[in-house]
């Protein structure tokens, strides 16, 4: 699993606080999480979602990516919804979590969810059907 932080998220408080958001929620959420074989941590310098920092993905071979904004670097809730949907997503089909089963900052903070190249998830269906002749 690997789990991306945008390291470049601005959150309003970087001329208070010295460093952007970004850069802020990794240190904080590295200084509490252990990462290892299964879990890979890494910062990305801009996600793109610069109107919803701050901003992290989890995604896995075989699984669905998850992405997730509005996360503040200053409070521990989320900080600990992050470590907990780590959980979630690693023991979960497809790493599939439903909304109502992901920690409360994560429930509403959903940037996007994309299905895995091959999947079985009725989420995802074949719209062939609808290509005709030109």
């Amino acid at each position: 699993m690997i789990l991306s932080i945008c390291t470049r998220c601005r959150d309003g408080q970087e001329n208070i606080l010295v460093k952007r958001g970004g850069r802020r929620f990794a240190e904080a959420l590295m200084r509490r999480i252990t990462a290892g074989k299964s879990l890979v941590v890494r910062g990305v310098h801009c996600m793109s979602q610069c109107k919803r920092p701050c901003v992290v993905s989890f995604m896995s071979a075989n699984s669905f990516t998850y992405s997730f904004g509005d996360l503040d670097p200053e409070d521990a809730e989320h900080i600990d919804a992050v470590i907990e949907f780590t959980g979630l997503y690693g023991e979960s089909n497809e790493g599939f979590v439903l909304r109502d089963q992901r920690p409360k900052p994560l429930q509403a903070g959903i940037l996007g969810r994309y299905p895995p190249l091959e999947t079985n998830s009725d989420l995802v269906s074949n719209l062939s059907q609808f290509v005709g002749p030109n």
